[in-house]
């Protein structure tokens, strides 16, 4: 190999490995635009969504940002859905599922987060869990203690349902949808050629809070996700340590389950784990 030849090779490589390192900069300070999508825009009204009977009401969070959200209280002794959406769209987005809920005489608290929709704030792993704690509060406020409680959360928000749930005497269930064993597994696999598992800081580490759980767990999660792997509810479902059951339809994508016969598999799950009949108020 001549010297000319080697030099070019050596410059290549020089070059490429100054390009690696420009992009791993690039996502270590850049990395919360890349993990949060907040989309542009106000949130629309319950009506526009076809919620009417649903009421915006403000979470105040403990670092003091006033948070909308959208609360129904629930039928005389039925459960509360708190639901914790994803990454990406607002609660008019999640209408369909609110308004199966609503029809089944389930209570809905709606969080929207911190820097989605209009909402002040910027989004992160601490920032969401401060929202969700807020939510908790307002539930609190209205009444409603944690054994009338079920989490859902939607991909991201399954994130901030497991913490809470850990955190919380309740909540008597947990319902996930398109679901993570962490958001740096995620990460890792969107982006394989850099370290991600050393530059992510909102790891949202749900496989490792799992064993402190025990409440029943219903895992949602289609087999066709191409954002969260089916793999990884599935081995949600593996180590929980609780009551569990799945359902993966084979059809499924991501957070569109609803769509799959979700819906009469969630009412199910609930009646058979959830006190349905004390007031709870």
């Amino acid at each position: 190999m001549s010297a000319v030849l080697v030099k070019g090779v050596l410059w290549g490589a020089l070059g490429l490995g100054l390009l690696w390192l420009v992009l791993a900069a690039f996502m270590y300070f850049f990395q919360r635009k890349l993990q949060y999508s907040p989309p542009p825009g106000p949130l629309p009204s319950p009506e526009e969504a076809g919620l009417p009977e649903v009421s915006p009401v403000t979470l105040r969070t403990e670092d003091g940002l006033d948070l909308v959200a959208w609360y129904r209280a629930a039928s005389a002794g039925a459960p509360t859905v708190i639901l914790f959406h994803g990454n990406a769209g607002h609660l008019g987005d999640r209408a369909t599922k609110a308004r199966f809920f609503l029809d089944a005489g389930l209570g809905v608290l709606l969080v929207e987060w911190r820097g989605f929709a209009g909402n002040p704030g910027n989004p992160s792993e601490a920032g969401l869990l401060a929202d969700g704690r807020a939510a908790l509060s307002f539930l609190r406020s209205q009444g409603l203690s944690p054994d009338h409680w079920v989490f859902y959360g939607e991909s991201l928000g399954s994130g901030v349902a497991f913490q809470l749930a850990a955190e919380e005497p309740g909540p008597v269930a947990i319902v996930t949808e398109g679901a993570f064993t962490s958001a740096v597994d995620v990460g890792s696999r969107r982006y394989p050629l850099f370290p991600v598992r050393l530059l992510m800081r909102d790891r949202f580490s749900s496989l490792d809070i799992l064993p402190s759980l025990s409440m029943p767990l219903l895992v949602l999660h289609g087999q066709q996700d191409k954002v969260v792997p089916p793999d990884m509810g599935k081995r949600l479902a593996e180590v929980f340590p609780g009551p569990v059951e799945t359902f993966f339809p084979s059809e499924g994508r991501h957070v569109d389950l609803f769509d799959h016969g979700a819906g009469p598999i969630m009412e199910a799950f609930l009646k058979r784990y959830v006190p349905m009949g004390r007031p709870n108020r």
